[in-house]
């Protein structure tokens, strides 16, 4: 259970994914009613989406991928299921 007083402690928090790759920074939550519905991830630098994404900013992470909140968050590795990180193109 995630025991968070205020969403606001959640802004700027490293997020991680399952196997600890950095994956980039939170910089908003997505709120519909009173529930939390994902939350947008900003592409930070030296981060698995700076690299994935080139010139966009960052995605959206559906709350049900995120698997732990504390000093920082950590997301599942299906989050970036669409991206192939063994193949980039560098």
């Amino acid at each position: 259970m995630l025991k968070i007083r205020n969403v606001s402690e959640v802004f700027d928090m490293k997020v991680f994914t399952d196997e600890g790759d950095y994956f980039g920074d939170v910089e908003e939550v997505m709120l519909t009613q009173s529930k939390v519905y994902g939350w947008r991830v900003r592409a930070s630098k030296n981060s698995f989406l700076s690299k994935v994404l080139g010139s966009a900013k960052g995605v959206i992470v559906p709350h049900q991928l995120v698997k732990a909140i504390g000093d920082i968050m950590i997301i599942s590795k299906s989050a970036i299921s669409g991206y192939n990180s063994e193949g980039d193109e560098e």
